[in-house]
Formats: C-alpha cells, sequence, structure tokens
C-alpha cells in the first residue's frame, strides 16, 4: 500500500490522517496527529469466526512514555499496567466503536492505541476514535463509519465553545464534554462541568455533533486520497450470525409466557423464572435441534427477553418492577454509618446498595501521576469497588477491572466542582465507595453516597451532588425515556 497523508484545519487547529507506512501487516492502521501529537491506531480481525454469543471487541489505549521523552520510573524502567487514564481513554475509543459493528460479527477485533508523541499541548484521547474509525475502514471491516470523537470545552469568560481544546483551554474551561458518533448521531457522551445551564449544555451537545460531522467529512476526503493511490479497499469475507426463521417463531411463541415472567419486582425472582422460562423453551428442541442451532438458540432466547421488556414499556407505559418511566425507586440514606472512620454512608435505592467511605489525608498524600498528560497529580479520589457478591455471583477478587475504573471516574468528576479549594481545605480527600447490591445505577448510587460520606465527614462541599441513570427505549416508531434505570433496562435498553 503507498502511503497517503490528508491534512486538515478544522477550528482553528491542524491534523493530519497518514496510512500505509506504518504496521502493515495489521488489517487496518492509521496514524492520526493533533498538533505534534501522534498516535498510531491499529486495528486486527481474526480470520476464523470465533463460537461467542458476544462480539469480542478489545480496546487497548498504550501510553509510550518516550512520547514526552521521560524514562518510565520504578525498577524495571518500562511501561507495565496501564494507567487510570489509559483505561478511561480505551473505554471512551470502544463506546462509539462497539455499536457500529453489524449485528452477528463474532470475529475477534483487536484495537490498539499505541502514543508516539505527546506535545504536552493537544491531547491524544479524543482524536484516537478517529483514527480508529479510519483503520477499521481503510481495512475492509465491515463497520458504519466513519466515526469521530471530539472534546467541547467553554471559555470561563467569553462563554464560546471550544473543539477539542489545549490543555491550557482546558484549564479555563467551565465544560469538559467528551461527544462520539456519526455525522448523525451521537453514540458515547460523557460530561464535567461547573454547574452551567442545562440549556447550555444542550447547546454544546448540538455544537459538537456539528463538530462530529465536520471530522466525519475529512474521513470521506481521506479515503477518497487512499482509494486513489491504492484502488477500492479490500473486501474481507465474514460470517454473521443470521436469525433462523424456524427457531425464532418457535421462540417467540413463547411471547406472553416471557411478559408474564418479567413482571416481578424482585431481580433475583424475576431471574430465576427468566432463566426456567428459558430453560423449558430450550428442551422443547431436540438434541439435534440443540446442536444444529447452538447459537441461534441462545441469541433468539435473549431476543425474546429483550423484546418483551421493550414492547412492555412503550405500549403500557408500565416497567418489569410496575414503576412508571418517570418513577424512582425507593430510597434510604444513612450518614454516619460507621464508627471512627473520618466520614460515611449508606445510600440505597431499590435493590441498589452503595457504602461510601471518606479519609481525609495531609496535602502530600496527594495521588501522583505517571502519565502523558501535563498533570502532577490530583488530591480529590473516588475508588468504586464492584464484588461478585453484590450481584449474588462468586467472582475474582483483586485490582479493580476497567469498568470499576471507569464508574469510579464517573462519581470523581460529579463531585468535582463542588469540592473546596486547597486554601479553604488544605487536605487530600479518598472515598471509596463499595456497592454492596447492584440492580443498575450503582455509579450514581456511589455519586450520592460520596456526597453523604464527604458532609459526615465535615468537608464543606459548596452544595450536595445527587446522581441518576436514564435510559432510552426507541420500539415500533415510539420513544420512552426512563427515570433510575435497573440492571435489566440498562442492558436492554438503547442507552
Amino acid at each position: 500500500m503507498a502511503k497517503v497523508t490528508h491534512e486538515f484545519d478544522l477550528y482553528g487547529k491542524h491534523y493530519a490522517l497518514e496510512t500505509g507506512e506504518l504496521a502493515k501487516q495489521a488489517t487496518g492502521a492509521c496514524v492520526v496527529k493533533s498538533g505534534d501529537s501522534t498516535v498510531l491506531l491499529t486495528a486486527v480481525v481474526s480470520k476464523e469466526r470465533k463460537d461467542y454469543d458476544f462480539f469480542p471487541l478489545t480496546v487497548d489505549f498504550i501510553e509510550k512514555m518516550y512520547a514526552v521523552g521521560r524514562i518510565p520510573g520504578g525498577y524495571l524502567k518500562r511501561e507495565a499496567r496501564p494507567s487510570e487514564k489509559a483505561t478511561l481513554t480505551a473505554r471512551m475509543i470502544d463506546r462509539p466503536l462497539r455499536p457500529s459493528f453489524p449485528a452477528g460479527f463474532r470475529n475477534e477485533v483487536q484495537v490498539v492505541a499505541t502514543t508516539l508523541v505527546a506535545d504536552q499541548v493537544n491531547p491524544v484521547d479524543t482524536i484516537c476514535v478517529m483514527a480508529a474509525s479510519a483503520a477499521l475502514t481503510v481495512g475492509g471491516v465491515p463497520f458504519e463509519g466513519p466515526l469521530a470523537c471530539v472534546r467541547i470545552g467553554r471559555d470561563r469568560d467569553t462563554h464560546e465553545f471550544i473543539v477539542n481544546p489545549t490543555y491550557e483551554e482546558r484549564d479555563n474551561s467551565d465544560l469538559d464534554l467528551e461527544l462520539g458518533g456519526s455525522a448523525d448521531f451521537i453514540s458515547m457522551l460523557e460530561a464535567g462541568a461547573e454547574e452551567i445551564s442545562e440549556e447550555d449544555m444542550l447547546a454544546a451537545m448540538a455544537f459538537g455533533q456539528e463538530a462530529i460531522a465536520a471530522f466525519c467529512a475529512e474521513q470521506e476526503k481521506f479515503f477518497a486520497k487512499v482509494r486513489e493511490a491504492n484502488g477500492e479497499f479490500p473486501q474481507r469475507e465474514y460470517i454473521l450470525d443470521e436469525p433462523i426463521a424456524e427457531v425464532h417463531d418457535r421462540v417467540f411463541a413463547h411471547y406472553d409466557e416471557m411478559e408474564a415472567a418479567l413482571k416481578d419486582a424482585d431481580k433475583l425472582a424475576r431471574q430465576d423464572k427468566v432463566a426456567e422460562l428459558k430453560e423449558r423453551i430450550r428442551a422443547e428442541f431436540t438434541e439435534e435441534e440443540q446442536a444444529q442451532w447452538s447459537r441461534a438458540i441462545p441469541v433468539e432466547l435473549k431476543a425474546l427477553e429483550k423484546h418483551a421488556m421493550r414492547l412492555m414499556v412503550v405500549q403500557t407505559g408500565e416497567r418489569v418492577d410496575g414503576r412508571t418511566p418517570t418513577e424512582v425507586r425507593p430510597l434510604m440514606v444513612k450518614g454516619d454509618y460507621l464508627p471512627l472512620v473520618h466520614g460515611s454512608g449508606l445510600f440505597q435505592r431499590g435493590q441498589t446498595q452503595v457504602l461510601s467511605v471518606c479519609t481525609l489525608g495531609m496535602l502530600n498524600e496527594w495521588q501522583r501521576l505517571d502519565t502523558i498528560e501535563p498533570v502532577d497529580g490530583k488530591r480529590y479520589i473516588h475508588h468504586y469497588n464492584f464484588p461478585p457478591f453484590c450481584t449474588g455471583e462468586t467472582g475474582r477478587m483483586g485490582s479493580p477491572k476497567r469498568r470499576e475504573i471507569g464508574h469510579g471516574n464517573l462519581a470523581e468528576r460529579a463531585l468535582l466542582p463542588v469540592i473546596p479549594s486547597e486554601d479553604e481545605f488544605p487536605y487530600t480527600i479518598r472515598v471509596v465507595s463499595e456497592v454492596m447490591e447492584s440492580n443498575g445505577s450503582s455509579s450514581m448510587a456511589s455519586t450520592c453516597g460520596s456526597t453523604l460520606a464527604l458532609m459526615d465527614a465535615g468537608v464543606p462541599l459548596k452544595r450536595p451532588v445527587s446522581g441518576v441513570a436514564m435510559g432510552l427505549i426507541q420500539e415500533e416508531g415510539k420513544t420512552v425515556v426512563l427515570t433510575d434505570i435497573q440492571g435489566l433496562e440498562d442492558f436492554l435498553g438503547d442507552m
């Protein structure tokens, strides 16, 4: 493949997309530049289809210390486990990519973002989505692109929106909004803000959607140059999980039974009823049929549960636990829950329960960060733990998984704007949220629990903060927004 480069300017900043020189044995590869910051994105798709009932996509973001002219700390002097920021960036890349692959695609896909240069001016995280989209497209992977991700800041003085602000511009911004998606749709959104209005947030989202469309248009120009230099993209053959009409009809004949099984406010009782029904439906197939349709039967059973739950909401306005779309589950809060600790609070919403504990330390106990970003550390830390017992399961204990790091960051960002300054409160603050039981919205429960623990510890918050998880269901031309979603609605809903 001949080397192709496309340079362009958008919103006062210079970018470049490049392919054909590095990592040519990968299925697709693309180098993206923002200023001097440079990241290599590679995408590799396995030739063999895996016998999974899920899409096996993994995304890794690799911080190389040579990118900022530093030797890694520690005894080994080499990069080891990813930092929290690297994990959060990998999750940010994953979220817009995952729904853009066709349903039933079961080949393993590995996307790796390797930072080659970090100029300490232009962040490298959001541009990785554009490069991943380009790498997958030039590699001929079945993928609904192009996609892009932008960060929207807002100048604290002029209130003007900024696309992909520099680190200096971010320091003077009262908004930090990341948006990912296509030219027409948003599929990923995450934000931190200094209590800006709902109207301003909606305006920022609309502005971000326009910026995403502009970056997608530049990708199309890049693809045209690649085709001109190297011909059409390779057409790779992949086998998808296609629905089988007979299996679908036989499974969906039990729709009324599934609807009845779902109508139980207790999560564990409902799970048992649904599992029992699925096993009964599976038993109606002969051993030969189960072997022949080993993938199709589980897919249709899952589709039946999903369809029944969603139709129940859009047709009757009633959720599986009997709530209306806007109804919140029963709440219970307790402050000063544990003796001797600096601060604690227990928050319960339905069958989701979180115990948050606050510890205060000297300023020299702040967390030092060894990353490629020009950030030394932080004095407010939130850690979120999701042990297997909180869902009545067994599992591995130990270091936090990606999901725990991501959820901990959500609650940390929610509280950060109301944490007093170092001059007002010269302490390092650590909050640990232990999920005791979970049926959805545990990250937002940890936000509420954090407020309780901080107030119990005497931290002078500017005002209390709470959080709630929102969901969305689009079915039969109708759209229903759900307040305080539980686990099943999170898993089977559209948002």
